[in-house]
């Protein structure tokens, strides 16, 4: 028996279709590629060496929350919505009233003005590295043990001191001093 013919407008019809297809599956993954990056603005030092070392150490997960792409240079993103936002070479705080948390061998200034949206900011390292977060979607303490690591990259230099270390009076002032 004969293998039966296709016409030629057959042919151009199912061409057509399948080019479409094959079109509309491209268009589909170069979106859904896009759409999951998450939009920063760089910081000021985001050029730094030592923003580069920070950054290929981010762990894939940060207070159980996946790591997303972000579209600016020394940032990193966790949790869709983003719930952890990390930004390398913002401004080094120098003495301040804010409160000074050390979290596993990190000091972090903890600016909670905007709570529930906190952001921390390391102290006594240059570049410094700020992390933004929701504690209503992510704990600031997980959070910040899993970052621990990779922002141990930067050498510390300084560190936090509260008043009351030299003076016997609580006022939770960090202050820099030299680190041994």
């Amino acid at each position: 028996m004969p293998a039966p013919t296709i016409s030629r407008s057959a042919r151009r019809r199912t061409a057509g279709i399948l080019s479409l297809t094959v079109a509309a599956a491209a268009v589909a993954t170069l979106l859904s590629g896009c759409a999951g990056a998450v939009a920063l603005e760089p910081a000021a030092d985001a050029t730094n060496p030592s923003c580069a070392d920070v950054i290929v150490r981010l762990p894939d997960t940060v207070a159980d929350e996946q790591k997303r792409e972000t579209d600016a240079q020394a940032t990193g993103a966790w949790g869709d919505p983003a719930s952890v936002l990390l930004r390398c070479g913002v401004q080094p705080y120098g003495p301040t009233t804010l409160p000074c948390d050390n979290v596993n061998g990190v000091d972090w200034i903890r600016d909670d003005s905007d709570a529930p949206t906190y952001r921390f900011t390391t102290f006594g390292r240059t570049p410094a590295v700020e992390v933004v977060l929701d504690s209503e979607a992510v704990s600031s303490s997980s959070t910040l043990v899993d970052l621990a690591n990779a922002i141990s990259s930067i050498p510390q230099t300084d560190q936090c001191l509260s008043l009351d270390d030299g003076t016997g009076t609580s006022t939770g002032t960090p202050v820099p001093i030299p680190a041994d």
